[in-house]
């Protein structure tokens, strides 16, 4: 028995370590070295030296004056010109780097693998923790795979390591009480550096009530505590940033360019490739004016649903986790997202070992749904279908060649856009006997399987949830 208790450490220690060694070695290797990294180190040093990031000129005046040197490959300088110098960075961003820009590149590239790297795989522990009592061979798998599958994370250095890490870390905080004041703090933080990544999270505490509500709240606040020194300290240099932020996102969104969800974006297939729902539908017809407000539709009217079920329903650790992970898989499809957004998909790990538990025919339909998201959305399968299929090609004009190039190139909103309507599905159906609407056939009135209704029932009966608050909700202590 003791040693079936290390099974599952270790393998989480074995795929850690894939992602950090293979991580480290594409890092070396690459000529760009970590171009998501100094494009905010270096934003940070020009506010330093009271210079404008968000200004090119200045930007790169900055990063030659301190030895950074324009890669010598043409391809990698074109796509340098286009990340590096073009400041999309947040002003809180900048700010919580700050401290590590106070060092020398050396030093401070490295301490920032180890952050990356580190709460990615706390993160990852703290899932484990959270699923194995449901069952531990599905979630290690899930969880090995998000691990072993992360590379571009350190390769890249982007912030979306530690953001997501740390988004996590602060829900396995409110979830088990512990180190709550952590959490806020944790929570706060992901959402001053990626509030695109923790912002739904965020959301869902706020509108399930309780203490839930009331941590949700800190963290804006302490959020709100870190934007107010950040925009004076931007300000000061960079007194007209906003629009030169808003130019340089306009900038790298143009059409052909780095973060242009189209077929023509440079950015948009193989490894770390954008997976926002504009990118597939985009392949229908390569127009913003067209996907941008389909996206929006599609997304915005699952997110209404989303949220009338989570303001009307009691609270549950099931129900929690189902609505978990519809907001995981949700929070990639609206805006802009790449790949390595994509491990927040950690958070569907304990809905999707709850229901693979419960048996049934939906844990099946749960388990493929949740490999071909993380397989999908991992840096080396990717990678390999990106070989295998040639790279990208010219769209064809008929609606039969335009979905095989969305099923061989753009897979991964497909997938999380049928993982989020799956997972939301299930939670809607958990909460109809809370719900004031009309039932609406098979979708909400059937349940998914006897034994996931039993153990909600008996959940709902054991003593942990007797005690709630006057509107009845779960109300944890402080």
């Amino acid at each position: 028995m003791r040693s079936k208790r290390w099974i599952g450490p270790l393998w989480l220690l074995l795929s850690s370590g894939v992602f950090v060694l293979w991580g480290v070695i594409l890092q070396h290797n690459s000529q760009g070295e970590m171009p998501d990294l100094k494009a905010v180190y270096y934003g940070a040093r020009c506010l330093i030296r009271h210079t404008d990031p968000y200004q090119e000129s200045e930007f790169l005046r900055v990063y030659l004056a301190e030895g950074g040197k324009i890669p010598t490959d043409h391809r990698i300088a074109e796509m340098f010109s286009r990340a590096v110098p073009v400041c999309i960075n947040l002003p809180t961003t900048l700010l919580i780097v700050a401290p590590l820009a106070l060092m020398a590149w050396g030093p401070a590239h490295v301490l920032w693998i180890v952050l990356v790297a580190g709460s990615l795989i706390i993160a990852a522990f703290l899932v484990w923790d959270l699923a194995r009592g449901h069952s531990p061979a599905v979630s290690l798998l899930l969880i090995c795979m998000v691990l072993a599958n992360s590379e571009v994370l350190i390769e890249l250095g982007n912030t979306a390591g530690i953001s997501v890490g740390l988004c996590i870390i602060a829900v396995w905080c409110f979830f088990k009480e512990r180190f709550v004041p952590a959490g806020i703090v944790c929570l706060a933080v992901s959402l001053a550096i990626k509030p695109h990544d923790a912002g739904l999270v965020w959301l869902y505490f706020v509108l399930a009530g309780g203490a839930f509500r009331r941590r949700g709240l800190q963290a804006l606040a302490v959020t709100a505590a870190l934007c107010l020194p950040a925009v004076l300290w931007v300000s000061s240099a960079a007194p007209y940033w906003m629009q030169e932020l808003h130019s340089n996102l306009a900038t790298a969104s143009v059409h052909g360019g780095l973060n242009d969800p189209g077929p023509a974006s440079i950015g948009s297939s193989g490894a770390d490739m954008i997976v926002d729902l504009q990118s597939s539908v985009s392949v229908l017809r390569d127009d913003p004016r067209f996907y941008n407000p389909t996206s929006y539709m599609v997304c915005g009217a699952l997110l209404i649903v989303w949220a009338a079920v989570t303001l009307k329903a009691r609270w549950s650790p099931q129900r929690a986790w189902f609505a978990l992970a519809a907001i995981a898989a949700l929070s990639m499809l609206p805006v802009y997202h790449r790949q390595h957004d994509a491990k927040l998909l950690l958070l569907t790990v304990p809905a999707c070992a709850m229901l693979w538990a419960a048996g049934g025919t939906v844990r099946w339909i749960a388990l493929t749904l949740n490999l071909a998201a993380v397989v999908l959305t991992g840096d080396i399968p990717t990678a390999i279908l990106y070989i295998f299929t040639g790279g990208p090609h010219a769209v064809q004009s008929g609606i039969l060649e335009k979905s095989m190039t969305i099923v061989l190139m753009r897979p991964s909103s497909v997938v999380l856009l049928f993982l989020s309507v799956f997972y939301l599905v299930v939670y809607a159906r958990h909460c109809r006997e809370q719900l004031a609407w009309p039932r609406c056939g098979w979708l909400f009135a059937t349940p998914l399987s006897e034994p996931v209704g039993l153990h909600i029932v008996r959940s709902l009966n054991s003593r942990e949830f007797k005690s709630r608050t006057s509107d009845g909700r779960v109300d944890f202590p402080n």
